[in-house]
């Protein structure tokens, strides 16, 4: 059985970045992009924060040319989905497909680029997700220029969403569980006490359903005292309620943060990386040395698409140095 020098697990701006390089270093990488290939991105209407596309860009469509990017340099793309890795012994092994179908790889070495899901309501708000509902204001609020827009948590995250979306939309109400924020007090009062004009507070309350056909119309709010209901019209809703990453198929195989994000020497706690590792180490790294990881399965906090394919940039030259066996410092 042939041995690969490099499986890339996901499709996203992390794996297919780093498909592009590992290409181009002639290190003939394997993609496995999923059933679901191409990420978050698909999902998304139009980017218009990803340098070099002054225009925008249909999240699909952009996928869709770093995918033929990777593939003119000599990566090759499978659309399936790895279903089970073995990480404790080299070759690292991987399986996809079930039954008759399965099927065995082997690898010098991996990187991981399954990136993570928001949570969401469970009430509908799926099929509208880039028709008014979001889960990224940093990237579409300009999308709505005076419009109704409601933030759905009371984390940082929501007040993030918040602070990007006053800038842009006619008012924001932030309708929270609790009586109080979770958020830091610093960023409560930035933007709730800061733009007392455009942002509001739906105390105890939860967003249970909402309307729309071609995009979002309205959302239904419930107050958690009190029972009623109100339907309110919407132009937007963010749903800021923290995000899952893709890591259940490696639980056991890798060192894991509290959240679930895989641990790399670049956001390690520090106590087991000093500078002189993570100068002449590499900084992509999990704790299995040969497997890497990148893009938003790393990155619980920036999650945007360039930040990713950084990441993915970032693996694939680490991992052309452990290839080689390159003793250079950056």
């Amino acid at each position: 059985m042939t041995t690969r020098n490099v499986i890339i697990i996901g499709s996203g701006p992390a794996g297919y970045a780093a498909a592009i390089y590992l290409a181009r270093a002639q290190l003939s990488p394997l993609v496995f992009a999923g059933d679901k290939f191409g990420g978050q991105l698909m999902l998304t209407n139009v980017v218009e924060n990803f340098p070099g596309f002054p225009e925008g860009v249909l999240g699909s469509e952009f996928m869709g040319k770093m995918r033929e990017q990777a593939k003119r340099f000599g990566a090759e793309v499978v659309d399936q989905d790895v279903l089970a890795v073995d990480f404790s012994k080299r070759p690292f092994r991987l399986w996809v497909g079930e039954g008759m179908e399965r099927k065995e790889y082997l690898s010098k070495t991996v990187i991981i680029a399954t990136g993570a899901r928001a949570r969401m309501l469970g009430i509908g708000e799926e099929r509208l997700v880039g028709r008014g509902v979001s889960t990224c204001a940093v990237c579409d609020a300009a999308f709505f220029k005076d419009k109704v827009t409601f933030v759905v948590g009371g984390g940082d995250a929501a007040m993030e969403e918040a602070w990007a979306l006053v800038r842009f939309a006619r008012s924001v109400t932030i309708v929270h569980r609790r009586e109080s924020l979770r958020a830091s007090k610093i960023l409560e009062q930035q933007v709730i006490e800061g733009h007392k004009d455009k942002v509001s507070v739906l105390w105890s309350s939860q967003v249970v359903g909402v309307s729309g056909r071609e995009k979002l119309e309205s959302v239904v709010v419930e107050n958690l005292k009190t029972g009623k209901r109100k339907k309110l019209a919407a132009d937007g809703l963010f749903l800021a309620i923290g995000h899952l990453p893709a890591t259940e198929l490696f639980k056991d195989q890798l060192k894991l943060n509290q959240k679930g994000y895989v641990v790399t020497h670049l956001n390690s706690d520090g106590s087991e990386v000093n500078e002189k590792t993570w100068l002449e180490g590499y900084p992509m790294m999990t704790s299995v040395p040969g497997v890497f990881a990148a893009g938003d399965v790393v990155d619980f906090r920036y999650r945007q698409a360039l930040t990713a394919a950084g990441f993915g940039c970032m693996a694939a030259l680490d991992v052309e140095r452990y290839l080689t066996g390159s003793t250079q410092r950056w």
